[in-house]
């Protein structure tokens, strides 16, 4: 979840960001963000979202079900993790649906943001994808394997390469071990990339870790293409719908929460994803 933006692009998605607000008349003043729940229910709800499938399920809601409890809902597409948190720490955006907590909690202590977690929503499986071998078996010494370069998701990655026996790792790293945890590497070599770009790469490593929504968007399907995918029982990395801190209590926050968890999402999901997104309702997002 990402760094190394060019300055240029940064500039441009905020410029359009900011245009686009405008014309829908919402507020960029941050302390609008912590109005202790007394937001105007009149204007939209505006909630920044990756693409896939983040802003799909948004869109669902949006479409489907938003009308009937009253809720105007816009979704801001973001192909990167940082922009999404800017503009809800600064109160351009409402909120924001694409992390989980442990990309979040490093995030906030990066950058000093008061982000918090409202309600979690899905899982997306981290999994390794190759174009040149077709079994984990295949993977052998003088390979290249790409990961991702932020904090959290190399060290989640480097996991789901341990638990499958392509690498060793010092004992207790835990999800934010790095490159220079790895205690044998077995004879393959590394690529750190921003996530959005690791499935560009495919076709110029051996394997590619890659984030569940990035797989999506390269219309990759976890359940069928990875070579491994990560176990959903017991993992930590729910995706979920987040807010700057005091904006918790604003009705149309928890209204788009109580949609995010109804039973309508939960089988949009499972139909739509066929077991590459999971519904992860009923665990608890802080």
């Amino acid at each position: 979840m990402r760094k190394n933006i060019k300055l240029t692009a940064f500039a441009a998605a905020s410029a359009a960001l900011a245009l686009g607000l405008t014309a829908c008349g919402s507020s960029s003043d941050p302390s609008s963000a912590t109005d202790g729940g007394k937001a105007d229910e009149s204007k939209p709800l505006v909630i920044a979202a990756s693409p896939s499938p983040h802003a799909d399920i948004l869109n669902f809601v949006k479409d489907k079900l938003a009308a009937k409890e009253g809720l105007k809902l816009e979704v801001k597409e973001f192909t990167d993790y940082v922009l999404p948190n800017t503009a809800t720490e600064q109160g351009q955006v409402d909120g924001n649906y694409f992390q989980h907590k442990p990309y979040l909690d490093d995030f906030n202590k990066k950058n000093g943001t008061h982000i918090v977690p409202v309600v979690n929503v899905h899982l997306e499986p981290l999994g390794l994808y190759s174009k040149k071998v077709k079994a984990l078996t295949d993977i052998k010494a003088g390979q290249t394997i790409a990961v991702p370069n932020d904090t959290t998701n190399e060290g989640r990655a480097l996991q789901l390469l341990a638990a499958n026996k392509l690498i060793t790792l010092k004992d207790g790293v835990g999800t934010t071990a790095k490159l220079s945890d790895i205690t044998d590497k077995k004879g393959l070599e590394f690529k750190e990339l921003e996530a959005a770009t690791v499935p560009r790469a495919l076709n110029d490593v051996d394997a590619a870790v890659i984030n569940g929504n990035y797989a999506l968007e390269a219309n990759l399907s976890p359940a069928k293409d990875a070579l491994v995918l990560e176990k959903a029982e017991g993992n930590p990395y729910a995706n979920f719908l987040a807010v700057k801190d005091g904006k918790q209590n604003d009705p149309r926050i928890q209204k788009l929460a109580k949609l995010l968890n109804s039973d309508e999402v939960k089988k949009f999901i499972e139909e739509k994803y066929q077991g590459s997104v999971i519904p992860a309702f009923g665990t608890p997002a802080a």
